[in-house]
């Protein structure tokens, strides 16, 4: 498989603490690549600087071969790389499918156009309509976010991202706050996306992880410990010392 999303020697610093300690990373497509570590060990920040979210101190981040260390959110969002994040940013008083149009036309450019006929939303319509069938959320389509259960709001933020069409999807602990019956069936959904879509995802939950994940990394004290496939990463002692053996879940 080819590398499409990749880091070389990535560092950021706030101040004096190094959240970031010369990460070099490397996601093959069509991959499910988990990242996991103890709390602070940099995950969410080094998520933040894959979507320009935040800049780096050093080093360089690529997707699909070209380096993008500078480029904006929006610009690497419409290259194919999208996020969710740790707290859901949904709209409340919408509905499942209102939200993911809302997505749709931005992607198609008909984001502020609701003037135009009907008919010229057919296509934003399907395709949200797809990428709801796809997360099992048609049956919720004209439910408002509110009333949803968490795992269905979070299944939705997933559907906002995949409105960009990404071919990287970055998950922040996609299943935080979710209740154990709910995260299987949120985690079971993810694992039948197609594989054109590539993820990255963080999660501390480690029988998800080792049931989703066909490559894992281990982050710790902003340092990359170990990566490789699941059973290489449960017999690596060092992982097992510091994450696996009993140190906290963050």
């Amino acid at each position: 498989m080819s590398t499409v999303l990749e880091t070389r020697g990535l560092v950021k610093c706030f101040g004096r603490f190094v959240a970031a300690d010369g990460v070099n990373l490397r996601v093959q497509a069509g991959a499910r690549h988990a990242l996991i570590g103890p709390n602070g060990a940099g995950k969410t920040t080094l998520i933040n600087l894959l979507t320009g979210f935040l800049e780096p101190t050093a080093g360089d981040i690529l997707f699909k071969g070209e380096v993008v260390t500078r480029l904006p959110q929006h610009r690497r969002v419409q290259r194919g790389l999208a996020r969710t994040f740790q707290i859901n940013r949904l709209f409340a008083d919408l509905t499942a499918l209102e939200s993911v149009l809302i997505a749709v036309n931005e992607r198609l450019g008909l984001a502020g156009r609701f003037w135009r006929p009907v008919g010229a939303f057919a296509q934003a319509v399907d395709d949200a309509t797809a990428v709801l069938s796809d997360l099992h959320l048609l049956e919720v389509a004209h439910e408002r976010t509110r009333s949803l259960p968490y795992g269905k709001r979070r299944l939705l933020e997933i559907a906002l991202a995949l409105a960009a069409r990404p071919q990287v999807l970055l998950l922040d602990e996609p299943a935080a706050g979710v209740p154990a019956a709910e995260s299987r069936e949120l985690f079971d959904t993810i694992a039948r996306l197609p594989r054109d879509v590539t993820v990255l995802l963080i999660e501390h939950d480690m029988d998800l992880v080792f049931r989703f994940a066909d490559r894992i990394s281990v982050l710790v004290d902003g340092a990359l410990l170990a990566e490789g496939e699941p059973e290489v990463i449960a017999r690596h002692p060092r992982v097992k010392e510091v994450y696996l053996g009993g140190a906290s879940d963050g």
